[in-house]
């Protein structure tokens, strides 16, 4: 065992994961005959299927007001009811805003949102399903996290999780009140980003790290892992052996499991997810595989019980989720879930790909059994995220017969309508006005390249042949080990796509900042040399093995039992 486990090691006599109940006999645990396959962030299928709002806001007036009180003004306000019941906060707490999702070609527009698994334990239902008495009305932890990316035709899905114990640099992060927290200066535990103001930290986390636009996060706690289980009726699970998640001196979440598979519920649902001592090594890398499992298998089970056909259930469900989940202020109201719900929903099982990023354990100092990003094989993972490659291999479906050029992917979801995306073509003004600083950044981030000498002035020289006359070498440097341009209003964001273009730099490097007052050209690590930037390598075609892909479909997924754990 070599992943550290910040809350399941301690050393209370109650360690993280022992929940009460827990067993291969307790309620909620049914075995059933071996041959089936996470999170209950998961949304698809999540909330009332239909075919657009008006739908759902009349099965919400008619069904639901039979159901609760019988009148159709009872429906309305049960809606409200709803709408209310919606947890918020910010987005993107961080400096470096890339901004959302842009169309392709044709108009299509692909979803990134950031599904966020916390470890709160502030309230007496979170106490109750276990944990070190110590951790109690503690700071959270986002010990699950997981980039759910929907493709911009609704071909397929991919899925990227990171490994709680991965150390990353934290960005700077600024609370809604103001509150500062600086960036750090060595490398923090990914799940600690939520300490920083919330989980849109977490989201600037992991917009620095992989340059993937965020569009929206979703964020579960463990009693609404529970809730979500106990309302979609269970959810099938499978492990190569009998297993039982507990070491000699209590540690362990508890889970135990009989051989095959089990359909697993409430509490036991939520020893699932929190298990690492019994699956595979041990580590933290064998319960994300474990999640995948779950997430999968709980896809699934939402397209079996997402029907009109069972409004109890249906309400069951949509409430469970709602009030399980915080979400950022894009998805406020129940119309924008209903609506990110039907685009999910598209996606067959079979072309959703659940992966874990490419990592290497740390050799650092004081970092033994942490991990870090794979160098090359991570950023090829990130970067077929970024281009909207599925991770499967199978390619996107044709766009001819998935949308008419120009036109919107989805015209009755407000989370997909395309946003214009800065052009050259489009409001930009002449070369010749367009005011431009460029700084040397060729040292990369981290320091690990000598910055080129008068780098900042040979870009600049190649902006001046170009008609760009308001061109300055600015004695500030930077660390970047892409080439990026910053611009800080939304009034530059054309004559900063006009500044790539002339320099030959893909449309994604262009990023909205408050840290920069005008355009400035970041000349990084990437193009040390010349005056056209490098073409990268061609974007891989599949996931790479390191990522350890689990399709959808794949009901036949069952998890390796580590040594000592069986009964």
């Amino acid at each position: 065992m070599r992943h550290s486990d910040v809350r399941e090691e301690g050393a209370s006599a109650q360690a993280d994961g022992d929940i009460p109940g827990g067993g291969a006999g307790a309620p909620g645990t049914v075995p059933a005959p071996r041959g089936g396959s996470r999170s209950a962030r998961r949304t698809g299928g999540a909330r009332p299927p239909g075919r657009g709002r008006r739908r759902v806001l009349r099965w919400v007036s008619s069904v639901l007001s039979l159901l609760i009180l019988g009148t159709a003004a009872a429906g309305y306000l049960y809606y409200r009811h709803l709408n209310g019941s919606i947890q918020t906060d910010a987005l993107n707490l961080g400096e470096n805003k890339l901004g959302g999702s842009k169309p392709n070609a044709f108009g299509q527009t692909p979803l990134n949102i950031l599904l966020i698994g916390s470890d709160a334990r502030n309230d007496a239902e979170n106490q109750a399903l276990g944990g070190a008495t110590e951790t109690f009305d503690g700071p959270p932890l986002a010990d699950v996290q997981m980039l759910l990316h929907l493709s911009a035709d609704r071909s397929n899905m991919s899925v990227v999780s990171m490994p709680r114990d991965t150390m990353l640099m934290m960005p700077k992060c600024t609370e809604p009140g103001g509150k500062v927290h600086p960036a750090s200066k060595g490398l923090v535990q990914t799940n600690e980003s939520i300490q920083r103001g919330g989980p849109g930290c977490t989201v600037a986390a992991w917009s620095e790290l992989t340059k993937i636009p965020i569009d929206h996060f979703m964020m579960i706690d463990f009693k609404g892992v529970v809730r979500m289980a106990d309302a979609i009726g269970g959810v099938p699970v499978c492990v190569e052996q009998n297993v039982h998640s507990r070491t000699r001196d209590g540690k362990g979440s508890g889970l135990k499991l009989p051989k095959g598979t089990s359909v697993i519920q409430g509490e036991t649902a939520l020893q699932w997810l929190r298990t690492r001592y019994g699956f595979e090594d041990g580590t933290d890398i064998g319960r994300t595989h474990a999640q995948h499992q779950y997430m999968n298998s709980m896809a699934r089970e939402f397209r079996k019980n997402a029907k009109l056909s069972n409004p109890v259930k249906l309400n069951s469900l949509a409430q469970a989720a709602i009030e399980a989940m915080v979400v950022d202020t894009g998805l406020n109201k129940i119309d924008k879930l209903f609506d990110l719900s039907m685009e999910l929903k598209k996606v067959p099982p079979g072309r959703i790909t659940m992966t874990t990023m490419p990592w290497i354990y740390s050799t650092k100092p004081g970092l033994d059994g942490r991990v870090e990003p794979k160098p090359g094989e991570a950023e090829d993972l990130f970067r077929m995220v970024r281009e909207d490659i599925s991770l499967d291999g199978q390619g996107s479906a044709s766009p001819a017969a998935s949308a008419t050029p120009g036109a919107p992917a989805s015209p009755s979801a407000p989370a997909q309508q395309p946003t214009t995306a800065p052009t050259a073509a489009a409001t930009a003004a002449p070369p010749g006005k367009i005011a431009v600083n460029v700084r040397n950044s060729t040292g990369g981030k981290d320091g690990s390249a000598a910055k080129v000498k008068g780098r900042a002035s040979e870009v600049a020289a190649v902006l001046t042949g170009k008609g760009f006359t308001k061109v300055v070498a600015d004695s500030q440097t930077g660390a970047e080990d892409t080439s990026v341009i910053r611009y800080a209003t939304d009034a530059q964001a054309a004559d900063a796509a006009a500044v790539a273009t002339a320099l030959g730099l893909p449309a994604g490097s262009v990023q909205k900042s408050d840290q920069v007052a005008g355009i400035v050209v970041f000349v990084g690590k990437d193009w040390r040399t010349g005056g056209t930037p490098t073409p990268p390598p061609p974007a891989p075609t599949k996931a790479p093995d390191s990522a350890h892909a689990l399709n959808g479909d794949n009901d036949q997924a069952c998890m390796p039992i580590q040594p000592g754990f069986t009964w």
